[in-house]
């Protein structure tokens, strides 16, 4: 044994007996086998093992496990249920997870003012549930929304089919609650949505963890509407069903809801749970549409009519609470069944203008060709928001090409005049891709930012801003100076 290494295992020996006498054996997994359930979030591709977990229960005891890191110069990440698909909550070797899962209460359902006050292990599900009696829900319903937290939501700003109407999570978030990373307790935001200076609140929204680790959110609820009305169109063609989508909304009228399957997802989501598609057409609208009864109508049945103009072979609408249900879930499900038709897949996630969905629908479909892969495609077709999930198989040696087409896919949206992610965040996955999107100046500022809440760089390293350390010495990557990532990415 090398006296380095003898020193780097006291210091993290050192390390851990403090996280253990501060925070107790209960709160503190080292074992090397527990270890490995936190190695990677819902991007499987990137894994690394923690050198230590901490459960934390309180925000005290996030504080103490910040605190411990910034004395050992450790590096730490956040994590809720580990839904995320960009690599956000991948650890780095020499540093701990902070595991926010067992702070799941919801400390106040206040209908008055049409707020929550939850812990950030909460799921937008049960935020939903403890509405319910006043006739109020969460608004934000990513596909996850059963398992996914609020924390995770507030570090992605997720969105969910609803949001083309009900907006993404920095819309429905007050006030929050977060330790920062010299261990300072702060509140950002507050119960009046005027809010005087500098919006601090939007700009850790959709950091992805970089900036603090939340430990407390004061989320908007929403009023249930009064109807709801849901139907599901086939159409012949990618194209007819792009179209539909782009008169819907140039008739002014805005949906709760617009999105769009493809034939292979279709295919995936009718074997898993057989929510009654069409296995026959090349494409899928589903188009739900809520408000008072006569607007919502009245508008339903205009987006009928544009479907039937716009070429639909059949129109299903949902005819009761029930029916409507089913069509949601076979949505909502065909993330996860599409591994019934590939044992390995990655899922993307960008945006386009309307407009142009079927130019790049078109251009995936030839990038996948030449790539002798296959992609199916659910998404928000409402604002633009893809999800191409690229099938492959590693076990023939498919993951290096799949890899390939899926940053191409993201980097497309940006030639497109779209971005590079929607609700999913940048994450590990396509951090080397910013600068695709932003010039040196825009990373620079951001990198700023970033420094001025943690300049040692130990909250989350190596995610959202592309480092040299982890795409190399490519043009347009911005860095301050001496700084770099730590932990190696071990790949499978």
């Amino acid at each position: 044994m090398t006296a380095t290494h003898a020193q780097t295992e006291r210091s993290t020996g050192s390390f851990q007996d403090a996280l253990l006498t501060r925070l107790g054996h209960g709160a503190v997994i080292v074992d090397p086998t527990a270890l490995r359930t936190y190695e990677c979030d819902g991007l499987t591709g990137f894994r690394v093992v923690p050198c230590a977990v901490v459960l934390a229960d309180t925000t005290e005891d996030v504080r103490k496990a910040v605190q411990t890191c910034r004395e050992f110069s450790v590096p730490y990440v956040a994590r809720g249920a580990g839904t995320g698909l960009s690599g956000g909550a991948l650890p780095t070797a020499d540093g701990i997870v902070i595991s926010l899962q067992r702070m799941r209460r919801i400390l106040e359902v206040d209908p008055q003012n049409l707020r929550a006050v939850v812990e950030p292990g909460v799921t937008n599900t049960d935020i939903t549930k403890a509405a319910a009696p006043f006739g109020l829900h969460f608004a934000p319903d990513p596909s996850s929304q059963q398992v996914c937290t609020v924390g995770g939501n507030v570090a992605e700003n997720s969105g969910g089919a609803h949001c083309l109407k009900y907006g993404f999570t920095v819309h429905h978030v007050l006030e929050l609650e977060a330790v920062l990373p010299d261990g300072t307790i702060v509140r950002l935001g507050g119960s009046n949505r005027e809010q005087v200076g500098y919006d601090l609140l939007a700009a850790f929204i959709g950091s992805e963890g970089t900036l603090g680790i939340v430990t407390q959110v004061v989320v908007r609820l929403v009023r249930n509407p009064s109807t709801v009305h849901t139907l599901c169109a086939d159409f012949p063609s990618i194209t007819a069903a792009s179209e539909a989508v782009t008169r819907i909304i140039a008739a002014g009228i805005v949906p709760a809801a617009i999105e769009m399957m493809d034939a292979l997802a279709i295919e995936a989501s009718e074997a898993a749970v057989g929510a009654g598609y069409s296995l026959d057409t090349a494409a899928a609208l589903i188009v739900e549409n809520d408000g008072p009864a006569a607007e919502s109508a009245a508008e339903f049945k205009a987006v009928e009519k544009i479907c039937r103009e716009t070429g639909t072979t059949k129109i299903r609408v949902a005819q009761d609470a029930v029916e409507r249900a089913m069509i949601w879930r076979g949505r909502k499900a065909a993330f996860a069944a599409v591994g019934r038709i590939s044992p390995d897949y990655i899922v993307q996630d960008g945006v386009v203008p309307r407009t142009r969905l079927t130019e790049i629908l078109s251009r995936i479909g030839e990038m996948a060709a030449a790539a002798g892969l296959r992609v199916a495609n659910v998404f928000h077709a409402g604002d633009g928001n893809l999800h191409p999930l690229v099938l492959y198989s590693e076990a023939e040696g498919q993951l290096e090409r799949a890899e390939d087409l899926s940053r191409e896919i993201a980097e497309l949206c940006v030639e497109m005049s779209g971005s590079l992610s929607g609700e999913h965040g940048i994450g590990t996955d396509k951090a080397c891709s910013m600068p695709r999107m932003f010039s040196e100046s825009d990373l620079s500022a951001m990198w700023r930012l970033r420094r001025a809440f943690d300049p040692d760089e130990l909250c989350n390293p190596g995610k959202l801003l592309p480092t040299p350390r982890l795409c190399g010495e490519k043009p347009g990557i911005y860095v301050p100076h001496a700084l770099e990532v730590t932990g190696g990415i071990e790949r499978f």
